[in-house]
């Protein structure tokens, strides 16, 4: 019987050197949306809610800065931008005490809550800096302070017991104070901000603006941004940390028109068309604080508070901070600072 065609021992040797065709590599297919409805609810977008309601357990830190000369309205400003009395004049802070003849730094805490969040809100004011007939190197101290709390939060960090919560005293923001001369910035403004720029986010501030006219205003603005681009000064928010085109389209616009903000703050409420609202009475009428017809406060307001908040902090930590750890780890030999130390070294570091 036929047993079918028998293989030469050549065929057979042949037919091992053929190598089987190669299956092409599968490409890995673009993910895509899953049908909730066709697998069921997974709840991962809860994520968020977890995280709101953790926030509000523990509640959050935002320290703020307030720096310029005495008479342009810093703590009012603060106030205003929290409706509350926060700042040192509602701290038994004598307005009859004479401008202390170096730079004091005072920093006051409060709690402040809203919505159920809990924000520990410390205001931190520089009262005598620019005041003085020779304000040579002022900002020393200020600049003290601001790498003061950097190290106390790196000597936290690298205890070996740490606290589940560090706290956090780093300055987030610093408002600084322009004097509204209508003419160019003075050579302390300038070098005040190109010392502080590298280790704080300073956003710059046009005291008193309600005594420019519109024309004044928008010219000084102009000026102020060309002095600041000129001198290589970068304030918050900084090109350099756009995270993304939507950020950047955003950070430009107020780079642009809003930088820096021309503000008139008033704890004081009058009554305007049937309305109560935040003001300052002139011979004139009344500025409207929070109508941006009259000044830029709003913009401020929800530039620091509603939608830059948090990033103000990550800039702290994420840049700022960073700087400051790199630089402090790779002086120490790449060692950490010794966190346990003696009371004496530790008045010496104050």
């Amino acid at each position: 019987p036929y047993a079918g065609p028998v293989e030469s021992k050549n065929e057979a040797a042949m037919s091992e050197l053929v190598p089987e065709p190669r299956q092409k590599p599968v490409v890995p297919m673009k993910p895509t949306g899953i049908n909730a409805n066709l697998l069921g609810y997974i709840g991962i977008d809860t994520i968020i809610e977890q995280m709101r309601k953790k926030t509000m357990k523990t509640g959050f830190d935002f320290n703020i800065m307030v720096v310029g000369q005495s008479g342009l309205g810093k703590s009012t400003l603060v106030n205003t931008l929290f409706k509350s009395q926060v700042s040192r004049k509602s701290s038994g802070w004598n307005r009859e005490e004479k401008i202390p003849k170096t730079v004091e730094i005072k920093a006051i805490g409060h709690v402040i809550e809203e919505g159920g969040v809990k924000m520990k809100l410390t205001v931190i004011d520089t009262p005598g800096f620019g005041d003085q007939i020779n304000n040579e190197n002022c900002w020393e101290p200020i600049e003290k302070y601001i790498n003061e709390q950097y190290e106390k939060f790196l000597k936290e960090e690298v205890n070996i017991a740490r606290k589940k919560r560090i706290p956090d005293t780093r300055v987030h923001c610093c408002l600084y104070f322009i004097s509204p001369t209508g003419h160019s910035l003075r050579p302390l403004d300038l070098e005040f901000m190109k010392h502080l720029s590298k280790v704080v986010n300073i956003i710059p501030v046009i005291a008193k603006a309600d005594t420019m006219t519109l024309e004044e205003k928008t010219e000084f603005k102009q000026r102020v941004r060309k002095e600041l681009e000129v001198n290589g000064i970068e304030f918050y928010p900084q090109k350099e940390f756009d995270e993304d085109l939507e950020d950047k389209t955003e950070n430009d616009k107020i780079r642009q028109e809003s930088m820096p903000f021309a503000v008139v703050g008033s704890d004081k409420e009058y009554q305007v068309n049937g309305k109560r609202v935040l003001g300052r009475k002139t011979p004139w009428g009344i500025i409207e604080v929070e109508n941006l017809t009259h000044c830029e406060f709003a913009l401020l307001r929800d530039f620091v508070i509603r939608t830059h908040l948090q990033d103000l902090k990550e800039v702290t930590h994420n840049i700022h901070y960073e700087t400051y750890r790199a630089k402090r780890l790779n002086d120490n030999g790449g060692l950490p600072p010794m966190a346990v130390e003696t009371e004496e070294n530790n008045e010496s570091n104050l």
